[in-house]
């Protein structure tokens, strides 16, 4: 099993990896000694298509690690639905267990190493020496992801539609830069009454810039206009302590690029963000992650970009000529997770030699001197707009960081990252912007339903000025763990994918090469009522009021006083050791909404919002049908007689 492209095959969270002789790896189970095999941290999914190929498979069974010895794992050998093979709860790193499984007649095969919980419980699995006996030279294949990309949104018309937020935060004194965003034929022009004073506006290009110096709230009414029509829209400018009351829209580049990012591929992000439309639907940050880090230097001695970026101002004052924001990532690590300078040091003036680069690992900690102000006034004088600050949180590392970038004269975005403890939920919706609540999501449903689905916890803490992150999308082609490759999320599962991050009023970035968006995945990226529910100002996340027969209901109130609901066919997901595969024939679900299960008494009147199509009025039930993990997103008003 080794020997095959393993990664491919793998839908877990935790990345399963290879050991072989190749690579000189030895594992030791028990008093067993073992050159070949898969690691599989729990929660593990493997999908295999054998399409009746396969004879047997063999393997060895154990575990290399169960730090609290109290979560237990099994591993189970699933083939067409059916369990061919079930262990008994291991917790015990001295146990080998070996198998041999009939798969005469198989089609389609899972291997699952879970414990108690979905996500990973520290221990991690093991199949020894595991292998395929196979016919007629034949190999598993990944199970193949060709349904249908059907599309459901209409496409925008020629006339001017706003879709801009309706509120934009920014601190007095501050630099600001906002864009009108609207869809329509150009060419648009645009205008805006009541605009405060200090602002400008380019009536060409709808960018707004200058600065405010007197907090309050401001009422501003934009208009757009083509040679189709006009539309209006108001906006809130509200100018005190908090930035980012609606949740942050854009693109990072590490699911697209990874360690490959240079400034040609940021520029190019950026032209496509214009070029196909996205940033028309208030798609707008264009953010730098980990390998843009060179040495310390420069007027502050903070982290100067290394020979990918030349002239990085340049390319900052680029990106915000065309209406859209630039963001960046470090970390108060010696070195970033990537290999590359962090924000602190064991030598006074920073330096980062090529000892510590060659080994990273040993240098992912916090060092002796710390540049949490160097850096942040370097950000500042670049332009920059967000900050992805990433490490195994810990709290004063975060409130520096907090502290500095406030301290900066420039509004910067901070967004935590990786994993934030539960326990500190009030600390991190205190001192930033957005926080990771949970480890890097990977293309595939398992990993997606972990990111978002499980998450219900957190909401209390998600709101105007600080928001519950569930990672990047994973939509178009991603490079999660492989090289780049079409995500292997089905489309269903990207709609409920889109859909539970809007709901959960979610950060919506892009994890995908823009420039390379095929026309599904560019069509479920600009349907202006789904993202319209995301960046709705009363910010208060949906939450899950119901789940039965298989089926979640998510709900959420927005500002004007309808609902947003999302109704998602996970098909008990995680309750059973089947649910965790797709087998090929499974069947959309006829379900019936009970309004009072909502809380909901009166008659709504009922918008499908991918179809963005009118339903009718509905009093008591409605019944629909749901695609497996997929979903039916609606938005209720309540009717007025």
């Amino acid at each position: 099993m080794d020997e095959l492209n393993i990664k491919a095959f793998s839908e877990g969270v935790s990345s399963v990896d290879p050991i072989s002789p190749a690579n000189g790896d030895t594992i030791k189970v028990g008093d067993k000694a073992f050159y070949r095999g898969v690691r599989a941290p729990s929660t593990s999914v493997m999908s295999f298509s054998l399409e009746g190929y396969a004879l047997h498979f063999t393997a060895n069974l154990g575990l290399l690690n169960n730090p609290a010895k109290k979560s237990p794992v099994k591993f189970f050998v699933l083939g067409d639905r059916k369990i061919l093979f079930e262990s008994k709860a291991m917790n015990s790193v001295d146990t080998v267990q070996h198998i041999d499984v009939d798969l005469a007649g198989i089609k389609r095969l899972g291997l699952l190493v879970v414990g108690d919980k979905l996500e990973h419980n520290g221990t991690t699995g093991f199949w020894g020496d595991a292998a395929f006996t196979m016919k007629d030279q034949e190999s598993p294949l990944p199970i193949p992801n060709d349904d249908e990309k059907y599309i459901l949104t209409p496409f925008p018309g020629k006339a001017p539609k706003i879709n801009t937020s309706k509120i934009f935060g920014a601190r007095p004194g501050r630099p600001f830069l906002f864009s009108i965003t609207a869809s329509g034929k150009q060419p648009r022009t645009y205008a805006a009454d009541q605009l405060p004073s200090g602002l400008v506006l380019d009536k060409n290009t709808g960018i707004i810039t200058g600065k405010i110096t007197k907090s309050g709230n401001y009422l501003t009414t934009l208009r757009v206009k083509n040679a189709f029509g006009e539309d209006t829209a108001g906006l809130v400018i509200k100018i005190g302590d908090t930035i980012a009351l609606t949740p942050p829209m854009g693109w990072n580049g590490w699911n697209s690029w990874a360690r490959d990012i240079d400034r040609e591929k940021v520029i190019s992000s950026a032209d496509a963000m214009i070029k196909l439309g996205l940033h028309d639907f208030g798609w707008t940050y264009i953010n730098i992650d980990d390998a843009w880090q060179g040495q310390r230097g420069g007027k502050y001695n903070a982290i100067q970009p290394n020979e990918k970026f030349p002239d990085f101002k340049g390319m900052i004052h680029d990106i915000h000529s065309l209406g859209l924001k630039a963001g960046i990532y470090s970390t108060p690590w010696i070195a970033s997770y990537a290999g590359y300078t962090g924000g602190s040091s064991d030598y006074e003036n920073g330096i980062f030699p090529d000892s510590i680069r060659d080994n990273k690992r040993a240098y992912r900690h916090i060092g002796q001197y710390r540049f949490e102000n160097n850096d942040a006034q370097q950000m500042a004088d670049w332009g920059i707009d967000y900050l992805k600050y990433d490490w195994r949180l810990e709290l004063p590392s975060a409130i520096r960081m907090s502290e500095s970038l406030k301290n900066s004269g420039r509004d910067i975005l901070y967004s935590l990252s990786n994993s934030a403890s539960f326990e500190f939920a009030k600390d991190w919706a205190r001192i930033s912007n957005m926080w990771r609540t949970g480890p890097d999501i990977r293309d595939s449903w398992t990993s997606l339903y972990i990111s978002a689905f499980t998450i219900d916890k957190w909401a209390p803490f998600g709101g105007p000025g600080h928001w519950n992150d569930p990672d990047m999308l994973i939509v178009g082609n991603v490079s999660t763990g492989m090289a780049l490759h079409p995500t292997r999320l089905t489309p269903d599962e990207q709609y409920s994918h889109v859909s539970i991050y809007c709901l959960l009023a979610a950060p919506l970035m892009i994890g995908c090469p823009i420039e390379q968006l095929d026309p599904f995945t560019l069509n479920l990226l600009t349907n202006a009522e789904i993202i319209a529910v995301d960046q709705d100002p009363l910010g208060q996340p949906g939450r899950l009021v119901l789940e039965e027969n298989g089926i979640q209901v998510w709900r959420r109130t927005l500002q004007d006083g309808s609902f947003a609901v999302g109704l998602f066919n996970t098909d008990d997901f995680g309750k059973t050791p089947q649910s965790f595969f797709r087998w090929g024939d499974e069947k959309p679900k006829e379900y019936e909404l009970d309004f009072s299960a909502l809380g909901l008494q009166g008659k709504w009147d009922t918008r499908d919002l991918w179809r963005q199509k009118d339903l009718g009025v509905f009093s008591g039930s409605f019944k629909t049908e749901i695609p497996h993990h997929g979903v039916v997103m609606l938005r209720l008003f309540p009717e007025i007689n």
